[in-house]
């Protein structure tokens, strides 16, 4: 398998402390009365410029796009300021390579229309503002990085770049993805991902890295309340799966916490370990059929479960660190 165009950089900037109160969790009416959010077409604006490559267009750029402009300069070339001479130039060469001007140029034609996501994410996000009323709601955008920085997060803005949900066929992809993670390379995964990584960034991890129970808990925190957020999303969709894959988990619960007690993966220290159930790569060790990501499945479950059961709030879930406690909250017993 050939190396991806860069290897892939996340930047995640953002840090803010939330609140939330009660109401937000039997919300009514959510999908019939959101605003569309409105997503900032960065990627084309700065298609047009390399197209044109006039001073004008890029003065322009560093009017209208400052912060994002800083932000891939810095990831792509170490440069953050974009009145430095050579910035644009460097720009433009790097997105004038062949293969990834052709992806860039399918990617804007694929994303033309964005009415669907941008309605869907006005639901995703007022639902989080509802929840959370001291939330600072970003400015939206969208790039094009070449697989490199696939999620940029600053201080109000979020960027997701559109050339890594082009579709499981799109062609270009099998040069540079194994077949397991083309599942999640949809733009149906586009608004799960918006707001996948802006509660990251607002509700950074605190637990042990290492810790399976810990990691489980947080990945399952952050699904439930995207469920709550997109509640016509398919449980599959929301988890990156087939619907082959989300049957075998439904029906083998069982067998997988089974083998993380039997083995002892659950509390003991072993980052190797833990990150082996968050990976994207089926989990062989478990079963021949077992998708990736089971540690995200698992943790779903339980949080489900235990707010099910303490008919607690999505604020009060955030806050709690003691993943013991949810776990025995839980009751979970598959």
């Amino acid at each position: 398998m050939r190396r991806p165009i860069k290897n892939k950089l996340y930047i995640i900037l953002a840090f803010f402390s939330l609140n939330c109160f009660h109401s937000c969790d039997t919300l009514t009416g959510l999908n019939s009365s959101n605003k569309p959010m409105h997503i900032n077409r960065f990627d084309k604006d700065l298609f047009q410029m390399i197209l044109l490559d006039t001073p004008e267009l890029q003065k322009k750029m560093t009017a209208d796009y400052p912060v994002i402009l800083s932000v891939i300069g810095k990831g792509l070339f170490g440069i953050q300021d974009s009145d430095q001479p050579d910035f644009f130039d460097r720009l433009v060469n790097y997105y004038s390579e062949p293969t990834l001007n052709k992806l860039y140029r399918d990617a804007i034609k694929i994303f033309d229309d964005i009415d669907k996501i941008e309605t869907d994410l006005g639901t995703g996000f007022q639902y989080l503002k509802i929840c959370f009323p001291s939330i600072q709601i970003p400015a939206v955008y969208m790039h094009i990085s070449g697989f490199q920085q696939n999620i940029l997060v600053a201080d109000s803005l979020l960027s997701i770049s559109i050339d890594k949900y082009l579709g499981p066929d799109y062609p270009l992809y099998k040069d540079f993805f194994p077949d397991y993670q083309l599942q999640k390379m949809s733009s149906e995964r586009v608004v799960h991902d918006y707001l996948r990584a802006w509660l990251l960034s607002e509700y950074t991890f605190k637990g042990n890295h290492r810790v399976l129970l810990d990691r489980m808990i947080y990945e399952g925190k952050i699904k439930y309340i995207i469920h709550k957020a997109l509640p016509k999303v398919l449980p599959e969709t929301l988890m990156g799966y087939t619907s082959g894959e989300y049957q075998w988990c439904k029906k083998n619960g069982k067998i997988i916490w089974k083998t993380i007690i039997e083995r002892n993966h659950l509390y003991i220290p072993d980052a190797a370990t833990t990150e082996g159930y968050f990976s994207d790569r089926p989990s062989d060790f478990i079963s021949n059929d077992a998708p990736g990501d089971l540690g995200s499945w698992i943790g779903w479950q339980i949080v489900a479960l235990y707010m099910e059961r303490t008919k607690g709030s999505v604020n009060d879930l955030m806050r709690n660190t003691d993943y013991q406690g949810i776990l025995k909250g839980s009751k979970y017993k598959p």
